[in-house]
């Protein structure tokens, strides 16, 4: 692409010709201010931050929306745009719950540190009428509160552009407009499928998950409640965003630590299970793929995917894999197997969950196929989020903490577990045992790198033991919509499908550490940043295949007999509803 000459700030640059003003500057290390613009997403120009002056124009023009072109002489902070941008942030706090102290976003708030930057202050000389609103908590895995909301329609952008789920929108006009769903109806009442990909969107907070903390503690403090906690692969290179360390860094050791100190009586990991998921869903595809039926077999392991399905893809619902999530799995066990094994009455285990998904909160509320009669599988499923507040608050000084250990029994997770965690791993995880299965050889190179990487869709042709395997991968559940009415209408074939219904995967889960969206628009990819280090996990660990952990071995032996046994499908797996697709 050709270059464009342009001047910022009385400053000589040459730009690549169509970039917005926006991106110019940024390049040139100049950061314009922004709340509704996020990009390829959300670039609508709406919030009016982002202005600047342009030579030559009437008035100040947004810069995300403002292409450069030839001899553009552009300013970025001169009084007039200073003043305007005050402007706009005195009227967005006019009707803006300013309860800031008790928010869940205070410190991290765009809204927040953007008043603090331009001086506005809390009592403002635009004072009049509230917007009437009510904080709709219907759902499962979250809270909407529209008093927080200043409209800048991320939210709305995620779920329609990204998600294609497209359940909220801009309802009503004028001082009346608020983000809602059609007809006013709750959010558990529409097809919403918990993925929390708005609420990793919102720049306030407006939107957030369903806060159980308090749950926990007082399980904790509970002398009756045998109390035991799962940690999900994503969590490891995600939970140490919120207290300094560096993207993507592996902080496994000081997770465990941090939770035996806040009171649990065992601390296990979420990869034993993935690698449990990993022999009964290998062996459920070599049975179909062997019989010619249900294909192609779509994994189960995302609870946001499941329940869009279940909304939109009723007629796939036969093809999904019925094995329940490495979350179902585990709960499953430790009120079984684990329960039995310490005479303990699953009644008085409390099983807790550590997820980078906010979907996990709804899937822990599913009670059919329970293991237990009567009771759930997961007793709280926290974010990652929630885990890092409930550290904070507890004073626990989580850098400054040794390593330790997952306990045994279910601590002992291969590479295979970790990558889960990455849009891709899945896949890639039964490959690894599959692969060894059929051809009754060691599989050399682990390293199935066609399906890794953060393309919505990717797709490959494997063949093992003379069978030619083909797969796809789809991450965001906009493009599991584009990949399966390509299945649907013929023109694309498979065998075997990962679908996550997170960008990226689990390491882009809507309960992971919010990034701001200056980070998003212009940083490092967070999606590869953090799959990065459970791949790197994934090479360090002593076992990389799911079927050579010998901890899942031994439950076997112990307790299911082999993969696809009766006991293991009355026990670790599941069923599936067909839900109103509106």
């Amino acid at each position: 692409m050709a270059n464009v000459n342009i001047k910022i700030n009385g400053k000589d640059y040459s730009v690549p010709a169509g970039v917005t003003i926006l991106e110019a500057a940024k390049m040139a290390g100049i950061e314009i201010p922004t709340l509704c613009y996020l990009k390829d997403i959300n670039e609508i120009g709406a919030c009016r931050m982002c202005v600047v002056e342009v030579k030559g124009a009437r008035s100040l023009v947004a810069s995300c929306v403002y292409p450069v072109n030839e001899g553009l002489e552009v300013v970025t902070n001169s009084p007039a745009v200073v003043k305007s941008r005050k402007t706009t942030l005195e009227l967005i706090l006019s009707t803006h719950n300013k309860r800031c102290l008790s928010c869940v976003r205070s410190e991290t708030c765009e809204l927040q540190r953007l008043c603090k930057d331009y001086g506005v202050e809390d009592e403002n000389r635009y004072r009049g009428e509230m917007p009437e609103s009510e904080i709709d908590r219907s759902a499962a895995h979250m809270y909407r509160d529209n008093s927080k909301c200043i409209l800048c329609r991320r939210c709305v952008a995620a779920c329609n552009k990204v998600q294609s789920v497209s359940v909220i929108g801009a309802n009503e006009r004028g001082f009346k407009t608020h983000i809602g769903c059609a007809f006013e109806a709750d959010l558990a009442e529409v097809a919403c499928v918990s993925c929390g990909q708005c609420i990793a969107a919102c720049p306030t907070g407006a939107l957030s998950e369903r806060d159980d903390t308090q749950k926990v503690f007082d399980a904790i403090s509970d002398p009756d409640k045998f109390v035991i906690v799962q940690t999900a692969p994503a969590t490891r290179v995600g939970l140490g965003d919120e207290f300094g360390f560096p993207e993507g860094e592996i902080v496994t050791g000081k997770m465990v630590a941090a939770l035996k100190m806040l009171g649990f009586d065992k601390v296990f990991d979420t990869n034993f299970t993935a690698d449990l998921t990993i022999m009964e869903e290998a062996t459920e595809f070599l049975g179909r793929y062997a019989s010619k039926q249900n294909l192609p077999l779509i994994t189960s392991c995302s609870p946001g995917w499941i329940k869009f399905c279940e909304h939109n893809y009723p007629e796939f619902i036969d093809n999904l894999s019925s094995c329940k999530s490495p979350q179902g799995m585990f709960g499953s066990v430790a009120k079984t197997y684990y329960a039995e094994k310490l005479g303990i009455d699953p009644k008085n285990m409390f099983v807790v969950s550590i997820m980078p998904c906010t979907a996990k909160k709804f899937e822990a509320e599913r009670l059919d196929y329970t293991a237990v009669k009567g009771l759930a599988d997961i007793d709280a499923a926290l974010t990652t989020r929630e885990l890092a507040r409930m550290i904070k608050k507890t004073g626990i000084s989580f850098k400054e903490l040794a390593d330790e250990q997952y306990d045994k029994p279910f601590g002992l997770g291969s590479g295979a577990g970790t990558i889960f965690g990455a849009t891709g791993g899945v896949m890639e995880a039964a490959l690894r045992t599959a692969y060894e299965v059929l051809t009754g050889e060691t599989l050399e190179a682990l390293d199935f790198t066609d399906v890794r990487g953060t393309d919505g869709i990717k797709e490959a042709t494997y063949t093992i033991a003379g069978n030619e395997i083909r797969v796809a991968v789809a991450s965001g559940l906009g493009n599991a919509r584009a990949l399966l009415d390509m299945v649907k209408s013929g023109e694309k074939k498979y065998d075997f499908i990962e679908i996550m219904a997170c960008p990226g995967g689990c390491v882009n889960g809507g309960g992971q550490p919010i990034k701001n969206a200056s980070y998003r628009n212009f940083a490092k990819d967070i999606r590869e940043v953090r799959a990065a280090g459970l791949y790197k996990d994934d090479k360090a660990l002593p076992v990389r295949k799911s079927h050579e952990n010998e901890d899942v071995k031994a439950v076997y032996a112990e307790y299911f007999d082999k993969p696809g046994s009766h006991k293991a499908h009355e026990i670790l797996h599941t069923g599936y509803t067909v839900r109103p697709k509106y």
